[in-house]
């Protein structure tokens, strides 16, 4: 009782000390974000813009598409470039051209060393030095530099509106035509975008680095990893092998480990009675496998428009559904279908965990299947209108694109969803109340409480900033949401879960599942609460955001060192008896879950996580191996193995035939390797090599992103989205079979009867 009363108490201590960290270095977010001046003028007196004519194009840049056509700060997608390094690099060159034959009577490329260095110490000076005046809150620039500014803005408004001579951009950048076609929306863009690019050039005051820690990479003016970058990354990579050495020692010396448990002769769980409730949750399956066959093309559309951005072989798709909105579409159809299999989840076990069904449970099932499908029709067209520039800015921000990546749909979508997520915490709360009595299971099911209250309040902090809030603000709550709501307490909820299923199969001992699952718990929200801020480096945030975010996300990786021992654990419990051979392919979904936690979760998310290793290789295509291995390798596996789960109980205990359900799991698995060491990983590679060498703008210029090897590299990405793609085909035969029988064996007398009570089920 004592070890596991110091659990407990170890627990809230890291939970509430994380949680001081996060809110405290949050408030520096705040204090600390870059100013958006009153007023931008020029030595002469010209006004550039003002505070609200740059909020403005923050909202035209948001309706457009935001984060899902191109990036800012290094966040959003990969094929247009990051908006704030193009800019900054294009203002360089401009004011060198025009410094260069003003005072030389020569173009920049053809000046001597001499000269050219003069220029470039000029250069670096006139865009370093920070002349904002927080008094008057003016900022204040040269002549030349508002020149400059001039040909830049030019240059983006002709990009983003239909100019003929750059069409062929365009379909390098995957941008449709005339994506904004109003000359006001596209002078207050190109303001937005200079002031995002004004913070990565422009020094703190009295520091001698910008706003956004140095980042982008940028030669010309000195824009070098700093002091602090460097020697965080080093603490953290330091941290982590102290605290991967102190683990194993732990392991080692035998702490931890589990006496051996005796698994039942019959399946605990083979009598379970369906209630009305568990029943109507065989809807949630059904969309979840509907939504993943969407994303899924939505995706490989995604992937063709690296290749050709304004079609799709040869069909002018990107008139309809150009890049940002498939873009859109592919990430929030990910996030819809992944969440209502663990709202399916959470739905149908309720009553098993507490006991009974509570009264007009499957109403409020039924109630908020349909509140689930109203938000994702209502925010998918929202978002359809709003890429399509038909809604007013301030409406589009309500009802269509709010312009974040994750976080895409309408406000009132939003609203929406959280509203559904507190009636799922409702239903699981009444459902599960009763089993919080008992004393044998409180610690396991108190636990796992937790999570469910977590997975219904948190995702309210996207709730928390608005259309013309700060960037930096707004980055630091968007974090909340798609770091700790899904990555965060979705993956708690989902440990409890499968301790709950496994200690009531009796494969593993209740007791010694809740000391699992607390341990597990504690060392995951150690690193993953405070290691939120791994994502805010170069977002205008200050240092000390740099200090607290490297040494926790770094400890995030700890936990997964020990992932071969769980992965041996799932196997076994796969062979512990004969009868557990019915749930054999859950079980090989949740071990796929625990190979790409190590690989997607550990080896490739900490590859970007050191801020020097981030420094050049955010936004860049490193970013996506992470997150599509991450995302679909845990809990896209995890998601489709819990369907699964529910389908082997809806279905009865009738033999399924596993053919296509077997080759399903290895062709996703295999599917997602080969896009990943095939393609992404290639480029980013690639990329990272470029950003190092001639800063980020390269890395992400048509120059380089349209060369012969990478476009080969791209066309490359076909081969496991191919395999891919025969493993979706191959799920949805199988879960079709499931309602027209042919997914049943037929060895027995009683196969019929069986067949036709399991079919009804499905179709209740």
């Amino acid at each position: 009782m004592q070890t596991k009363r110091i659990h407990w108490m170890a627990l809230a201590f890291v939970v509430g000390s994380a949680f001081l960290l996060l809110g405290f270095f949050g408030r520096e977010v705040y204090r600390q974000a870059p100013p958006i001046p009153g007023r931008i003028v020029s030595v002469s007196g010209a006004e550039l813009a003002t505070r609200d004519q740059i909020l403005d194009g923050q909202q035209v840049w948001q309706s457009a598409g935001g984060q899902q056509l191109g990036s800012i700060w290094g966040h959003g997608a990969y094929q247009a470039p990051d908006w704030s390094a193009d800019w900054v690099h294009r203002e360089c060159v401009a004011l060198l051209e025009a410094w260069s034959r003003a005072e030389h009577g020569s173009a920049y490329d053809d000046l001597a060393p001499g000269p050219r260095a003069e220029l470039e110490g000029r250069l670096k000076s006139e865009l370093r030095t920070n002349t904002y005046d927080a008094a008057t809150d003016t900022l204040t620039i040269g002549d030349a530099r508002a020149q400059a500014w001039e040909v830049v803005g030019a240059h983006y408004r002709g990009l983003f509106s239909d100019d003929p001579a750059l069409a062929s951009l365009r379909e390098d950048y995957a941008i449709h035509e005339g994506a904004v076609r109003d000359p006001e929306r596209l002078q207050r863009l190109s303001q937005f975008f200079a002031w995002t690019a004004w913070a990565c050039v422009t020094n703190r005051a009295g520091e001698s680095y910008t706003y956004t820690n140095n980042w982008p990479h940028e030669p010309l003016i000195g824009n070098v990893p700093t002091a602090s970058n460097i020697v965080w990354s080093v603490l953290s990579i330091l941290l982590l092998l102290a605290a991967v050495g102190g683990l194993v020692w732990y392991r080692a010396a035998g702490s931890g480990k589990e006496e051996p448990h005796e698994v039942p002769s019959r399946n605990p769980l083979g009598d379970l009675v369906l209630t009305p409730s568990m029943r109507a949750v065989a809807k949630y399956c059904a969309v979840v496998v509907a939504l993943f066959v969407v994303q899924v093309l939505l995706g490989a559309v995604v992937a063709h428009y690296t290749i050709e951005g304004d079609g799709f072989f040869g069909f002018p798709l990107a008139k309809y559904v150009p890049y940002s909105l498939a873009r859109t579409w592919h990430i929030q159809t990910a996030v819809f279908w992944i969440a209502t299999a663990f709202l399916g989840a959470g739905l149908f076990l309720a009553p098993v965990i507490g006991g009974k069904e509570p009264p007009y449970q499957r109403l409020g099932v039924n109630v908020l299947f349909g509140a689930l499908l109203i938000v994702v029709v209502g925010s998918l067209t929202g978002e359809f209108l709003s890429i399509h520039q038909k809604l007013g800015l301030n409406a589009g921000f309500w009802f269509g694109h709010q312009g974040y990546e994750y976080v895409e749909l309408g406000r009132v979508w939003q609203l929406a969803l959280f509203v559904g997520l507190l009636l799922w915490l409702f239903l699981m709360v009444r459902a599960i109340l009763p089993a919080l009595r008992r004393q044998e299971s409180r610690g396991l099911i108190g636990l796992l409480s937790m999570a469910i209250v977590a997975i219904g309040l948190f995702y309210g902090a996207g709730l928390l900033y608005g259309a013309r809030s700060h960037l930096s603000v707004a980055e630091y709550w968007r974090w909340w949401v798609v770091h700790l709501w899904v990555e965060g307490f979705f993956e708690v909820f989902a440990t409890g879960v499968l301790a709950f299923l496994f200690s009531s199969l009796g494969l593993v001992e209740r007791s010694s599942a809740t000391r699992a699952f607390v341990a597990s718990t504690t060392i995951f929200l150690l690193g993953g609460i405070p290691g939120t801020f791994h994502h805010l480096y170069f977002s205008g945030t200050p240092v000390s955001i740099t200090a607290v975010g490297a040494v926790f996300s770094a400890l995030e990786v700890v936990p997964l060192v020990l992932i071969g021992y769980e992965a041996m654990d799932t196997l076994r419990m796969g062979r512990a008896a004969p009868w557990v051979e019915h749930y054999r392919w859950p079980i090989r979904f949740f071990l796929g879950v625990t190979f790409w936690n190590l690989v997607g979760a550990g080896l490739f998310g900490f590859l970007i996580n050191p801020p020097v290793a981030l420094y050049y290789m955010q936004g860049l295509n490193t970013t996506p191996v992470h997150g599509h291995t991450a995302l679909f390798g845990v809990y896209g596996l995890l998601s489709l193995g819990l369907v699964i789960l529910l389908l082997r109980k809806l279905t009865g205990n009738r033999t399924w035939r596993t053919g296509a359900l077997a080759y399903s799991f290895w062709a996703l698995n295999i599917g997602l390797a080969l896009m990943v060491l095939l393609s992404l990983l290639p480029v980013g590679l690639l990329q990272t090599w470029a950003s190092v060498e001639r800063g980020l703008w390269f890395a992400r210029s048509s120059e380089f992103l349209q060369t012969p090897l990478i476009e080969r590299l791209r066309w490359l990405r076909i081969v496991g989205d191919s395999v891919f793609l025969t493993g979706v085909a191959s799920l949805v035969w199988f879960t079709l079979g499931l309602w027209r029988g042919w997914s049943y064996a037929t060895d027995s007398s009683n196969e019929e009867a069986a067949l036709d009570e399991d079919l009804a089920v499905l179709r209740t």
